[in-house]
Protein backbone atom coordinates (compact mmCIF):
# COMPACT_ATOMS: atom_id res chain seq x y z
CA UNK A 1 0.00 0.00 0.00
CA UNK A 2 1.32 3.46 -0.91
CA UNK A 3 0.69 6.70 0.93
CA UNK A 4 0.97 10.28 -0.24
CA UNK A 5 4.10 11.81 1.20
CA UNK A 6 2.39 15.10 2.00
CA UNK A 7 -0.32 13.31 3.91
CA UNK A 8 1.43 10.59 5.84
CA UNK A 9 4.87 9.75 4.55
CA UNK A 10 6.99 11.50 7.14
CA UNK A 11 6.90 11.45 10.89
CA UNK A 12 8.78 13.82 13.14
CA UNK A 13 10.65 12.28 16.05
CA UNK A 14 11.88 14.56 18.81
CA UNK A 15 15.24 13.33 20.02
CA UNK A 16 16.16 15.00 23.29
CA UNK A 17 19.88 15.50 23.72
CA UNK A 18 22.05 17.06 26.35
CA UNK A 19 23.61 19.53 23.92
CA UNK A 20 22.20 23.01 24.49
CA UNK A 21 19.58 21.43 26.76
CA UNK A 22 17.06 21.62 23.89
CA UNK A 23 15.09 19.22 21.72
CA UNK A 24 16.43 18.66 18.21
CA UNK A 25 13.89 17.48 15.63
CA UNK A 26 14.94 14.36 13.77
CA UNK A 27 12.95 13.42 10.69
CA UNK A 28 12.33 9.76 9.86
CA UNK A 29 10.42 7.80 7.21
CA UNK A 30 7.23 5.83 7.62
CA UNK A 31 7.00 2.32 6.26
CA UNK A 32 5.56 2.07 2.72
CA UNK A 33 5.90 5.80 2.19
CA UNK A 34 6.41 7.16 -1.32
CA UNK A 35 9.11 9.83 -1.41
CA UNK A 36 10.14 12.14 -4.20
CA UNK A 37 13.50 13.83 -4.47
CA UNK A 38 12.24 16.95 -2.70
CA UNK A 39 11.10 14.88 0.28
CA UNK A 40 14.50 13.22 0.54
CA UNK A 41 16.25 16.59 0.42
CA UNK A 42 13.95 17.92 3.13
CA UNK A 43 14.76 14.95 5.36
CA UNK A 44 18.49 15.42 4.84
CA UNK A 45 18.34 19.15 5.57
CA UNK A 46 16.46 18.45 8.79
CA UNK A 47 18.74 15.64 9.96
CA UNK A 48 22.20 16.74 8.81
CA UNK A 49 24.62 17.20 11.74
CA UNK A 50 26.89 19.23 9.46
CA UNK A 51 24.13 21.80 8.93
CA UNK A 52 23.48 21.93 12.66
CA UNK A 53 27.19 22.45 13.28
CA UNK A 54 27.24 25.29 10.74
CA UNK A 55 24.32 26.92 12.57
CA UNK A 56 26.24 26.74 15.84
CA UNK A 57 29.32 28.29 14.19
CA UNK A 58 27.14 31.10 12.88
CA UNK A 59 25.75 31.63 16.37
CA UNK A 60 29.29 31.93 17.75
CA UNK A 61 30.21 34.48 15.06
CA UNK A 62 27.05 36.42 15.84
CA UNK A 63 27.95 36.38 19.53
CA UNK A 64 31.46 37.70 18.79
CA UNK A 65 29.87 40.57 16.89
CA UNK A 66 27.74 41.36 19.93
CA UNK A 67 30.84 41.40 22.12
CA UNK A 68 32.51 43.86 19.74
CA UNK A 69 29.47 46.15 19.82
CA UNK A 70 29.41 46.08 23.63
CA UNK A 71 32.44 48.39 23.73
CA UNK A 72 30.02 51.28 23.14
CA UNK A 73 28.09 50.39 26.30
CA UNK A 74 29.11 51.77 29.69
CA UNK A 75 31.06 49.73 32.22
CA UNK A 76 29.63 49.72 35.74
CA UNK A 77 31.67 48.91 38.82
CA UNK A 78 30.49 48.49 42.41
CA UNK A 79 32.30 47.48 45.57
CA UNK A 80 31.95 47.39 49.32
CA UNK A 81 34.24 46.46 52.19
CA UNK A 82 34.77 46.34 55.91
CA UNK A 83 38.25 46.85 57.36
CA UNK A 84 39.28 46.26 61.00
CA UNK A 85 42.63 47.73 62.08
CA UNK A 86 44.36 47.24 65.47
CA UNK A 87 47.73 48.75 66.50
CA UNK A 88 49.74 48.51 69.73
CA UNK A 89 52.89 50.09 71.16
CA UNK A 90 54.48 50.41 74.60
CA UNK A 91 52.24 53.28 75.63
CA UNK A 92 48.85 52.51 74.11
CA UNK A 93 46.80 50.41 71.74
CA UNK A 94 44.24 51.60 69.21
CA UNK A 95 41.78 49.92 66.91
CA UNK A 96 39.42 51.13 64.24
CA UNK A 97 36.79 49.69 61.95
CA UNK A 98 35.90 51.24 58.64
CA UNK A 99 33.01 50.38 56.30
CA UNK A 100 33.15 51.68 52.76
CA UNK A 101 31.07 51.47 49.61
CA UNK A 102 31.96 52.61 46.12
CA UNK A 103 30.26 52.77 42.71
CA UNK A 104 31.66 53.87 39.36
CA UNK A 105 30.69 54.08 35.71
CA UNK A 106 32.92 54.59 32.68
CA UNK A 107 31.97 55.24 29.10
CA UNK A 108 34.07 55.17 25.95
CA UNK A 109 33.55 58.44 24.11
CA UNK A 110 35.80 58.09 21.08
CA UNK A 111 38.76 56.00 20.01
CA UNK A 112 39.17 57.35 16.48
CA UNK A 113 37.25 54.57 14.74
CA UNK A 114 39.01 51.57 16.30
CA UNK A 115 35.78 50.15 17.70
CA UNK A 116 33.90 50.72 14.44
CA UNK A 117 36.60 48.86 12.51
CA UNK A 118 36.49 46.02 15.03
CA UNK A 119 32.71 45.78 14.74
CA UNK A 120 32.83 45.68 10.95
CA UNK A 121 35.53 43.02 11.08
CA UNK A 122 33.38 40.74 13.24
CA UNK A 123 30.34 41.48 11.09
CA UNK A 124 32.19 40.19 8.04
CA UNK A 125 33.21 37.14 10.08
CA UNK A 126 29.50 36.61 10.73
CA UNK A 127 28.78 36.85 7.01
CA UNK A 128 31.55 34.36 6.26
CA UNK A 129 29.96 31.91 8.72
CA UNK A 130 26.60 32.48 7.00
CA UNK A 131 28.06 31.69 3.59
CA UNK A 132 29.77 28.58 4.96
CA UNK A 133 26.35 27.47 6.21
CA UNK A 134 24.86 28.01 2.74
CA UNK A 135 27.72 26.02 1.20
CA UNK A 136 27.02 23.13 3.59
CA UNK A 137 23.35 23.23 2.58
CA UNK A 138 24.33 22.99 -1.09
CA UNK A 139 26.64 20.05 -0.39
CA UNK A 140 23.83 18.26 1.44
CA UNK A 141 21.24 18.88 -1.30
CA UNK A 142 23.41 17.64 -4.13
CA UNK A 143 24.69 14.72 -2.11
CA UNK A 144 21.08 13.54 -1.84
CA UNK A 145 20.46 14.18 -5.54
CA UNK A 146 23.47 12.15 -6.63
CA UNK A 147 22.54 9.20 -4.41
CA UNK A 148 18.87 9.45 -5.43
CA UNK A 149 19.86 9.16 -9.10
CA UNK A 150 22.16 6.32 -8.11
CA UNK A 151 19.21 4.32 -6.76
CA UNK A 152 17.16 4.98 -9.91
CA UNK A 153 20.04 3.89 -12.13
CA UNK A 154 20.81 0.82 -10.03
CA UNK A 155 17.15 -0.24 -10.10
CA UNK A 156 16.91 0.24 -13.88
CA UNK A 157 20.12 -1.75 -14.38
CA UNK A 158 18.75 -4.45 -12.08
CA UNK A 159 15.59 -4.64 -14.21
CA UNK A 160 17.66 -4.92 -17.38
CA UNK A 161 19.76 -7.75 -15.95
CA UNK A 162 16.70 -9.53 -14.58
CA UNK A 163 15.15 -9.43 -18.04
CA UNK A 164 18.42 -10.72 -19.44
CA UNK A 165 18.22 -13.74 -17.13
CA UNK A 166 14.71 -14.41 -18.41
CA UNK A 167 15.97 -14.22 -21.98
CA UNK A 168 18.76 -16.69 -21.23
CA UNK A 169 16.44 -19.02 -19.33
CA UNK A 170 14.07 -19.20 -22.27
CA UNK A 171 16.94 -19.61 -24.71
CA UNK A 172 18.41 -22.40 -22.58
CA UNK A 173 15.13 -24.32 -22.54
CA UNK A 174 14.65 -23.83 -26.27
CA UNK A 175 18.21 -24.93 -27.06
CA UNK A 176 17.74 -27.96 -24.78
CA UNK A 177 14.58 -28.88 -26.65
CA UNK A 178 16.41 -28.51 -29.96
CA UNK A 179 19.25 -30.69 -28.66
CA UNK A 180 16.85 -33.39 -27.46
CA UNK A 181 15.31 -33.44 -30.94
CA UNK A 182 18.75 -33.60 -32.56
CA UNK A 183 18.36 -30.21 -34.27
CA UNK A 184 21.18 -28.45 -32.42
CA UNK A 185 24.61 -29.63 -31.30
CA UNK A 186 25.90 -30.15 -27.77
CA UNK A 187 28.09 -27.04 -28.00
CA UNK A 188 25.02 -24.83 -28.44
CA UNK A 189 23.49 -26.31 -25.29
CA UNK A 190 26.71 -25.83 -23.31
CA UNK A 191 26.99 -22.24 -24.52
CA UNK A 192 23.40 -21.61 -23.48
CA UNK A 193 24.14 -22.98 -20.01
CA UNK A 194 27.27 -20.80 -19.69
CA UNK A 195 25.43 -17.70 -20.83
CA UNK A 196 22.61 -18.37 -18.39
CA UNK A 197 25.10 -18.75 -15.53
CA UNK A 198 26.89 -15.53 -16.55
CA UNK A 199 23.62 -13.61 -16.63
CA UNK A 200 22.76 -14.86 -13.13
CA UNK A 201 26.15 -13.75 -11.83
CA UNK A 202 25.58 -10.32 -13.36
CA UNK A 203 22.13 -10.20 -11.78
CA UNK A 204 23.59 -10.91 -8.33
CA UNK A 205 26.18 -8.18 -8.84
CA UNK A 206 23.51 -5.70 -9.88
CA UNK A 207 21.46 -6.60 -6.79
CA UNK A 208 24.49 -5.81 -4.63
CA UNK A 209 25.00 -2.51 -6.46
CA UNK A 210 21.33 -1.65 -5.95
CA UNK A 211 21.45 -2.30 -2.21
CA UNK A 212 24.67 -0.32 -1.88
CA UNK A 213 22.94 2.55 -3.66
CA UNK A 214 20.13 2.35 -1.10
CA UNK A 215 22.64 2.53 1.73
CA UNK A 216 24.20 5.62 0.18
CA UNK A 217 20.81 7.31 -0.16
CA UNK A 218 19.83 6.53 3.43
CA UNK A 219 23.22 7.71 4.61
CA UNK A 220 22.86 11.03 2.76
CA UNK A 221 19.50 11.53 4.52
CA UNK A 222 21.00 10.47 7.88
CA UNK A 223 18.33 7.83 8.52
CA UNK A 224 19.50 4.55 10.00
CA UNK A 225 17.28 1.46 10.22
CA UNK A 226 15.17 2.81 7.36
CA UNK A 227 11.95 0.85 6.71
CA UNK A 228 10.69 -0.22 3.30
CA UNK A 229 9.66 2.77 1.18
CA UNK A 230 9.58 3.83 -2.45
CA UNK A 231 10.98 6.76 -4.42
CA UNK A 232 9.56 8.45 -7.48
CA UNK A 233 11.22 9.21 -10.78
CA UNK A 234 12.47 12.72 -11.43
CA UNK A 235 11.89 15.00 -14.40
CA UNK A 236 15.32 14.18 -15.80
CA UNK A 237 15.25 10.49 -14.79
CA UNK A 238 11.73 9.51 -15.80
CA UNK A 239 11.77 5.90 -16.90
CA UNK A 240 8.39 4.25 -17.08
CA UNK A 241 8.45 2.62 -13.66
CA UNK A 242 6.97 5.42 -11.55
CA UNK A 243 8.08 3.99 -8.21
CA UNK A 244 11.32 2.38 -7.19
CA UNK A 245 11.17 0.15 -4.09
CA UNK A 246 13.68 0.80 -1.34
CA UNK A 247 14.04 -2.19 0.95
CA UNK A 248 17.06 -3.35 2.91
CA UNK A 249 15.13 -5.46 5.42
CA UNK A 250 15.51 -8.60 3.28
CA UNK A 251 19.13 -8.05 2.32
CA UNK A 252 20.11 -11.44 3.80
CA UNK A 253 17.50 -13.38 1.84
CA UNK A 254 19.04 -16.40 0.14
CA UNK A 255 18.19 -17.41 -3.40
CA UNK A 256 19.48 -20.47 -5.21
CA UNK A 257 20.33 -19.28 -8.71
CA UNK A 258 22.41 -22.34 -9.55
CA UNK A 259 19.48 -24.55 -10.52
CA UNK A 260 18.34 -24.73 -14.15
CA UNK A 261 15.02 -22.96 -14.86
CA UNK A 262 11.77 -24.82 -14.88
CA UNK A 263 10.64 -26.24 -18.19
CA UNK A 264 8.94 -23.78 -20.50
CA UNK A 265 6.11 -25.52 -22.31
CA UNK A 266 6.23 -23.44 -25.48
CA UNK A 267 10.02 -23.29 -25.76
CA UNK A 268 10.29 -25.65 -28.72
CA UNK A 269 10.28 -23.83 -32.07
CA UNK A 270 8.99 -20.68 -30.38
CA UNK A 271 10.72 -17.31 -30.71
CA UNK A 272 10.25 -14.95 -27.79
CA UNK A 273 12.35 -11.92 -26.86
CA UNK A 274 11.93 -10.53 -23.35
CA UNK A 275 12.39 -6.79 -23.49
CA UNK A 276 12.26 -4.18 -20.78
CA UNK A 277 9.90 -1.27 -21.44
CA UNK A 278 11.29 0.88 -18.67
CA UNK A 279 13.63 2.58 -21.14
CA UNK A 280 10.93 3.58 -23.62
CA UNK A 281 9.96 7.21 -24.25
CA UNK A 282 12.55 8.76 -21.98
CA UNK A 283 12.44 12.55 -22.29
CA UNK A 284 13.98 15.46 -20.43
CA UNK A 285 14.28 19.23 -20.72
CA UNK A 286 17.75 20.47 -21.67
CA UNK A 287 19.68 22.65 -19.25
CA UNK A 288 18.26 26.19 -19.61
CA UNK A 289 21.48 28.24 -19.28
CA UNK A 290 24.42 28.81 -21.61
CA UNK A 291 27.99 28.42 -20.42
CA UNK A 292 28.50 32.18 -20.08
CA UNK A 293 25.27 32.52 -18.12
CA UNK A 294 26.31 29.64 -15.89
CA UNK A 295 29.64 31.29 -15.06
CA UNK A 296 27.92 34.58 -14.20
CA UNK A 297 25.43 32.76 -11.99
CA UNK A 298 28.31 31.05 -10.21
CA UNK A 299 30.14 34.34 -9.59
CA UNK A 300 26.93 35.79 -8.20
CA UNK A 301 25.69 32.88 -6.08
CA UNK A 302 28.65 30.78 -4.92
CA UNK A 303 28.70 30.86 -1.09
CA UNK A 304 32.41 30.07 -0.90
CA UNK A 305 33.21 33.05 -3.15
CA UNK A 306 31.03 35.25 -0.95
CA UNK A 307 32.87 33.92 2.08
CA UNK A 308 36.22 34.80 0.51
CA UNK A 309 34.94 38.30 -0.20
CA UNK A 310 33.69 38.70 3.36
CA UNK A 311 37.06 37.50 4.63
CA UNK A 312 38.83 40.10 2.48
CA UNK A 313 36.65 42.86 3.88
CA UNK A 314 37.25 41.60 7.41
CA UNK A 315 41.01 41.67 6.81
CA UNK A 316 40.76 45.27 5.55
CA UNK A 317 38.87 46.28 8.68
CA UNK A 318 41.44 44.45 10.80
CA UNK A 319 44.16 46.47 9.06
CA UNK A 320 42.30 49.70 9.86
CA UNK A 321 41.95 48.63 13.47
CA UNK A 322 45.66 47.79 13.72
CA UNK A 323 46.68 51.13 12.23
CA UNK A 324 44.44 53.03 14.65
CA UNK A 325 45.93 51.40 17.72
CA UNK A 326 48.47 54.28 17.67
CA UNK A 327 45.65 56.68 18.46
CA UNK A 328 44.48 57.42 22.03
CA UNK A 329 41.14 56.64 23.60
CA UNK A 330 38.87 59.25 25.17
CA UNK A 331 36.65 58.05 27.98
CA UNK A 332 34.53 59.55 30.72
CA UNK A 333 34.28 58.25 34.28
CA UNK A 334 32.08 59.00 37.27
CA UNK A 335 32.25 57.57 40.77
CA UNK A 336 30.73 57.76 44.20
CA UNK A 337 32.28 56.64 47.52
CA UNK A 338 31.15 56.43 51.15
CA UNK A 339 33.18 55.80 54.34
CA UNK A 340 31.56 55.56 57.74
CA UNK A 341 34.67 56.52 59.75
CA UNK A 342 33.91 60.19 59.48
CA UNK A 343 30.63 59.76 57.67
CA UNK A 344 32.24 61.05 54.48
CA UNK A 345 30.84 60.96 50.96
CA UNK A 346 32.79 61.57 47.79
CA UNK A 347 31.85 62.03 44.15
CA UNK A 348 34.15 62.33 41.16
CA UNK A 349 33.79 62.96 37.45
CA UNK A 350 36.56 62.89 34.88
CA UNK A 351 37.49 62.74 31.24
CA UNK A 352 40.57 60.69 30.37
CA UNK A 353 42.84 60.58 27.36
CA UNK A 354 45.09 57.53 27.24
CA UNK A 355 47.30 55.70 24.80
CA UNK A 356 49.73 52.85 25.16
CA UNK A 357 51.55 51.20 22.26
CA UNK A 358 54.80 49.42 21.49
CA UNK A 359 55.89 51.22 18.33
CA UNK A 360 58.19 48.47 17.05
CA UNK A 361 55.71 45.68 17.69
CA UNK A 362 52.86 47.74 16.25
CA UNK A 363 54.73 48.24 12.99
CA UNK A 364 55.15 44.50 12.52
CA UNK A 365 51.48 43.92 13.33
CA UNK A 366 50.51 46.43 10.64
CA UNK A 367 52.80 44.72 8.13
CA UNK A 368 51.23 41.37 8.95
CA UNK A 369 47.75 42.81 8.56
CA UNK A 370 48.66 44.13 5.10
CA UNK A 371 49.89 40.67 4.10
CA UNK A 372 46.62 39.15 5.32
CA UNK A 373 44.72 41.52 3.02
CA UNK A 374 46.87 40.52 0.05
CA UNK A 375 46.42 36.83 0.85
CA UNK A 376 42.65 37.24 1.02
CA UNK A 377 42.61 39.01 -2.36
CA UNK A 378 44.76 36.24 -3.86
CA UNK A 379 42.32 33.64 -2.54
CA UNK A 380 39.47 35.43 -4.34
CA UNK A 381 41.38 35.63 -7.62
CA UNK A 382 42.26 31.93 -7.46
CA UNK A 383 38.71 30.97 -6.48
CA UNK A 384 37.27 32.80 -9.50
CA UNK A 385 39.64 31.00 -11.85
CA UNK A 386 38.89 27.64 -10.22
CA UNK A 387 35.15 28.28 -10.49
CA UNK A 388 35.45 29.23 -14.17
CA UNK A 389 37.28 26.05 -15.12
CA UNK A 390 35.11 23.88 -12.87
CA UNK A 391 31.94 25.20 -14.51
CA UNK A 392 33.50 24.87 -17.96
CA UNK A 393 34.48 21.24 -17.38
CA UNK A 394 31.10 20.28 -15.92
CA UNK A 395 29.19 22.10 -18.64
CA UNK A 396 31.11 20.34 -21.43
CA UNK A 397 30.55 16.96 -19.77
CA UNK A 398 26.82 17.57 -19.29
CA UNK A 399 26.29 18.77 -22.87
CA UNK A 400 28.11 15.77 -24.32
CA UNK A 401 26.02 13.37 -22.24
CA UNK A 402 22.91 15.30 -23.20
CA UNK A 403 23.73 14.61 -26.86
CA UNK A 404 24.53 10.95 -26.24
CA UNK A 405 21.19 10.03 -24.64
CA UNK A 406 18.99 10.17 -27.79
CA UNK A 407 21.71 8.41 -29.80
CA UNK A 408 21.89 5.57 -27.29
CA UNK A 409 18.08 5.35 -27.24
CA UNK A 410 18.20 4.73 -30.99
CA UNK A 411 20.94 2.14 -30.44
CA UNK A 412 18.75 0.27 -27.94
CA UNK A 413 15.95 0.06 -30.50
CA UNK A 414 18.35 -1.02 -33.23
CA UNK A 415 19.97 -3.75 -31.13
CA UNK A 416 16.52 -4.96 -30.06
CA UNK A 417 15.43 -5.24 -33.68
CA UNK A 418 18.66 -7.08 -34.54
CA UNK A 419 18.16 -9.42 -31.59
CA UNK A 420 14.58 -10.19 -32.64
CA UNK A 421 15.78 -10.97 -36.17
CA UNK A 422 18.61 -13.18 -34.92
CA UNK A 423 16.23 -14.93 -32.53
CA UNK A 424 13.75 -15.58 -35.32
CA UNK A 425 16.43 -16.92 -37.65
CA UNK A 426 17.76 -19.19 -34.94
CA UNK A 427 14.27 -20.47 -34.15
CA UNK A 428 13.74 -21.68 -37.74
CA UNK A 429 17.27 -23.02 -38.15
CA UNK A 430 18.65 -20.28 -40.44
CA UNK A 431 21.00 -18.61 -37.96
CA UNK A 432 23.71 -20.02 -35.74
CA UNK A 433 24.07 -19.63 -32.00
CA UNK A 434 27.02 -17.22 -32.20
CA UNK A 435 24.92 -14.72 -34.15
CA UNK A 436 22.13 -15.05 -31.62
CA UNK A 437 24.45 -14.62 -28.67
CA UNK A 438 26.19 -11.59 -30.17
CA UNK A 439 22.83 -9.93 -30.85
CA UNK A 440 21.64 -10.67 -27.32
CA UNK A 441 24.83 -9.30 -25.71
CA UNK A 442 24.70 -6.18 -27.85
CA UNK A 443 21.08 -5.57 -26.86
CA UNK A 444 21.74 -6.01 -23.16
CA UNK A 445 24.91 -3.88 -23.23
CA UNK A 446 23.07 -1.12 -25.11
CA UNK A 447 20.39 -1.02 -22.39
CA UNK A 448 22.93 -0.93 -19.55
CA UNK A 449 24.93 1.75 -21.37
CA UNK A 450 21.77 3.78 -21.87
CA UNK A 451 20.87 3.62 -18.18
CA UNK A 452 24.43 4.52 -17.16
CA UNK A 453 24.49 7.49 -19.52
CA UNK A 454 21.21 8.80 -18.14
CA UNK A 455 22.66 8.46 -14.64
CA UNK A 456 25.90 10.18 -15.65
CA UNK A 457 23.92 13.00 -17.24
CA UNK A 458 21.84 13.54 -14.12
CA UNK A 459 24.92 13.53 -11.89
CA UNK A 460 26.76 15.91 -14.23
CA UNK A 461 23.75 18.22 -14.29
CA UNK A 462 23.46 18.12 -10.51
CA UNK A 463 27.17 18.88 -10.14
CA UNK A 464 26.83 21.81 -12.54
CA UNK A 465 23.86 23.16 -10.58
CA UNK A 466 25.94 22.83 -7.44
CA UNK A 467 28.97 24.51 -9.05
CA UNK A 468 26.90 27.57 -9.99
CA UNK A 469 24.90 27.46 -6.73
CA UNK A 470 21.63 27.40 -8.63
CA UNK A 471 18.72 28.28 -6.27
CA UNK A 472 16.83 25.17 -5.17
CA UNK A 473 13.13 24.64 -4.58
CA UNK A 474 13.81 22.90 -1.28
CA UNK A 475 16.34 24.47 1.04
CA UNK A 476 16.76 25.76 4.59
CA UNK A 477 17.84 29.06 6.11
CA UNK A 478 20.12 29.94 9.00
CA UNK A 479 17.11 30.83 11.13
CA UNK A 480 15.31 27.51 10.59
CA UNK A 481 15.39 24.90 13.31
Amino acid sequence: MKFNIKAAALTICLCFTVASASAIEQMSVEKNAVLNIKDCIEIALQNSPLIKKSRYNYGLAKGNLGVAKSEYFPTIGIGTGYNLTESKNSRRSTNSSIYSAEASISQLLWNFGKTNANIRMYNFDRLAALYEFEDTVLETIFGVKTNYYGVLAAKATLDVNRANVQINERNYQRTKAYFDEGIRSKIDLVNAEVNLSDSKVTLVESERAYKNALVQLNNSMYIAFAPEYEIENTETFNFQNNYVPVNLEKKDEKKDLSKPPKDVGDAFLTSHVEKISVLDNYKFKPFPYTFEESVNIAYKNRPDLKAYDATLKAMKEALKYTKREYLPEISATAGYGYRDQYNTNSFNVGVNLSSSVNIKGQKHRIDNAKIQVELAQTEIDQAKQDIYFEVQNLYITMVQLEKQIPLLAVKVKQTLENFELADGRYAVGLGDYIQLQDAKVNYNNAQVSYVQTVYNYNVARANLEKAIALPQEVTTSIEDK
